[in-house]
């Protein structure tokens, strides 16, 4: 294994460890110091979890605003203080005469731009302190509603008071609150029972691997081979090809004006591009300058 190990590792998180359990894994794993995750994952929740190794820590920012997708199970008729299954349940109600003809309509209208207000058992902070450790003292905190967007929400199976969803949203997006939500608006409550990530960020399940057999591949001395590549790890994101000469403009952090890229490539959602070079090696990830009419660099990486 080189002396630096460079990318990211999709990992299929498995149920009752936390994010920051797993990235403690993947550090043990690894044998680095420099791992980070790019979306929580509640301990009860499994599936993608991508993690960031040494230099790959700083394309993190990058990966927490991009969609993700899930498969999970709502309980209706039943709600409960966290919203999920592991907090007490606090209301029960009847499902007389609730159909899943209602509750595919009723999901339906959840889909587009929405709001949510976050849950006050959630990992946001209120003056530096998570939300859920406020809740679990008694001071609960409400946080004002957000805009998130749900792409695509269908209906896998009704099997009161189970139901089976898949739903593809915008990161930010609060599963269990779509629940509740969606169980509010039916009149019968309802809380989230299973959740599991399929995909983020264009990396799916397919590409993930577990804790144990992460642990395999570092025997067989093949840790190397789970890992996927800088050059490889933002496929969501537009690339511009720099030629030697800017490359190495680049990676000394040289300003840059419209004149050394003359044709500003498109850029993502978030306003950035990556940058690489004439053999596909990630250089940077810059962001147009309008005050300038440059480029703005959010970060440079070394050959």
């Amino acid at each position: 294994m080189p002396a630096e190990l460079n990318g990211i590792v999709v990992v299929d998180k498995p149920k009752g460890i936390s994010s920051a359990g797993v990235v403690a894994r993947i550090k043990e794993i690894f044998g680095v110091k420099k791992v980070g995750h790019t979306g929580t994952l509640d301990p009860f929740a499994t599936g993608v979890l991508i993690c960031c190794i040494n230099q790959a820590t700083r394309l993190s920012q990058f990966f927490l605003k991009g969609d993700k997708v899930y498969e999970a199970e709502m309980v209706l008729g039943s709600v409960t203080d966290t919203q999920d299954a592991t907090g007490t349940v606090i209301e029960n109600r009847s499902l007389d005469g609730l159909s899943a003809a209602q509750i595919r309509e009723m999901a339906a209208r959840f889909v587009g731009s929405i709001t949510q207000v976050p849950p006050v058992y959630s990992a946001l902070k209120h003056q530096g302190t998570p939300l859920y450790k406020l809740a679990r003292r008694g001071l609960p905190v409400v946080k004002p509603a957000r805009p998130v967007r749900i792409n695509n929400l269908e209906i896998v199976e009704v099997n009161l008071p189970v139901v089976r969803f898949s739903v593809s949203c915008s990161s930010g997006t609060y599963v269990r609150t779509l629940c509740a939500d969606i169980g509010r608006e039916l009149g019968c409550g309802g809380h989230l029972r299973d959740l599991r990530r399929t995909a983020s960020c264009g990396f799916s399940l397919d590409a993930a691997f577990g804790l144990e057999q992460l642990a395999e591949f570092k025997a067989q001395g093949a840790l190397g081979d789970t890992v996927i590549p800088m050059k490889n790890a933002l496929p969501f994101m537009p690339a511009a090809v720099a030629d030697d000469g800017l490359s190495k403009r680049i990676r000394n952090g040289i300003k840059l004006s419209e004149a050394d890229l003359p044709i500003p490539p498109r850029v993502s959602d978030q306003g950035v591009f990556k940058v690489v070079d004439p053999n596909g090696h990630l250089i940077a990830v810059l962001a147009g300058s309008p005050a300038t009419g440059g480029y703005n660099y959010c970060c440079v990486f070394s050959a």
